[in-house]
């Protein structure tokens, strides 16, 4: 899974990203030996098992702080979007091709409205940044629209009327956005049995546009929070199709600094922290801010917020704990070591796969450890199961 972050030049896009790439402590190990300029690792934040255990868990990837379980997650920070992207404009293109790969997509809207559409800045209050909003899902769907349409005629003369070829031929063409035949079958019942040959350009956009939400969902991160002087925030809140929450990638960032040089105790996406270290005035200034203009207000800076939401709000997917009724230590010794996030709807056997070829190909059974039950290869795991893996060695 990939979070890919957007969002126009100097919304807070790059802020967001630091802090959401910070981590609070130092880590040994990362999931991904090979990390590009513009790519991280950030952190799903889980309530762990182990207190349910009354154990002291020890991750191998990603850490645990009072409970709260903090799983790597590869994090894409996308060329800044102007308007016309899809043709080229600004560094369209180089912003479309990194986009490919993202799983679930964090707008990063200046929320303030002191930035035009191309992000110069303006009178602080005077844009609408819902325009941001409407022009990155208007370019998102013009891309994929021109995908859709490369070929039509041709292809529609092809698959006469026969759905199934219909499903196959469009998920084969998008397939590099991870458009699915499951999306594909879902956003063609809106044009109901009609002959391909029929479809009209509108109607082709409309497929694009639901293409385009099941394969890159959004969430709004409204950053500059504590500037938005004309309450941007809560009018476009009200948008019926957008998830939108409140953010300062800033405070997140000035909370985090500060708790990797042990000033304070901070557990990202909570409402407080605890000064532990001797600060100068400029930094209780600064930490005094966050206190009573973000956390006391929005109950959080909205950073991890954001990143939880993507995760398990719109692509739901769900954590997972490897462990053994009788125990829970891997063969090193670590405690619950391991936390993995599986996509909807999965099993007993797909987290045997996850966990190696061989337990999937030599299943036997599956145990959930916290019933101390046994579940067969079909069994649909639920949000923070610990299931041992039982094979044929």
């Amino acid at each position: 899974m990939i979070i890919g972050l957007v969002g126009k030049p100097s919304s807070g896009k790059s802020t967001f990203f630091k802090a959401a790439t910070l981590a609070e402590v130092e880590i040994a190990n990362y999931p991904f030996t090979t990390i590009e300029a513009n790519k991280g690792v950030t952190y799903i934040k889980v309530d762990c098992v182990d207190k349910e255990f009354n154990v002291k868990c020890n991750p191998r990837f990603g850490y645990c702080i009072n409970n709260k379980r903090f799983v790597p997650v590869e994090i894409i920070d996308v060329a800044g979007l102007v308007p016309e992207a899809h043709k080229g404009k600004g560094k369209g293109n180089k912003f479309l091709d990194d986009l490919r790969q993202a799983d679930v997509l964090i707008h990063v809207v200046d929320i303030s409205g002191s930035l035009n559409a191309h992000g110069e800045p303006v009178d602080q209050g005077s844009y609408d940044p819902l325009k941001d909003i409407e022009f990155l899902e208007y370019e998102l769907d013009m891309w994929y629209f021109q995908i859709l349409k490369k070929g039509w005629e041709k292809f529609s003369r092809t698959v006469h009327q026969e759905k199934q070829d219909i499903i196959k031929a469009l998920a084969k063409q998008l397939s590099g956005l991870k458009v699915t035949e499951e999306m594909v079958e879902d956003s063609i019942k809106q044009l109901k049995d009609k002959n391909p040959q029929e479809w009209t350009e509108q109607e082709l956009k409309e497929l694009a546009t639901e293409l385009r939400k099941k394969s890159k969902p959004i969430i709004i991160a409204a950053n500059k929070i504590d500037v938005d002087i004309k309450n941007n925030y809560e009018r476009i809140k009200k948008e019926p199709d957008e998830i939108i929450i409140p953010c300062s990638a800033e405070s997140e960032l000035a909370l985090k600094e500060a708790a990797k040089h042990n000033l304070i105790d901070y557990i990202p996406g909570e409402d407080h922290f605890n000064i532990k270290g001797s600060l100068n005035e400029k930094q209780e200034k600064a930490l005094d801010f966050v206190k009573t203009k973000i956390l006391s207000k929005y109950s959080s800076t909205g950073v991890q917020d954001v990143l939880d939401k993507a995760v398990f709000n719109l692509l739901k997917y769900i954590a997972i704990f490897p462990g053994g009724v009788n125990k829970l230590a891997d063969s090193d010794g670590n405690v619950l070591p391991d936390c993995f996030l599986l996509p909807p709807g999965s099993t007993a056997l797909d987290f045997a796969y996850k966990l190696h070829t061989d337990f999937g190909d030599n299943f036997i059974k599956a145990m959930d450890v916290k019933k101390k039950i046994p579940v067969g290869k079909d069994h649909k795991l639920k949000h923070r199961d610990v299931i041992e893996i039982m094979y044929k060695k």
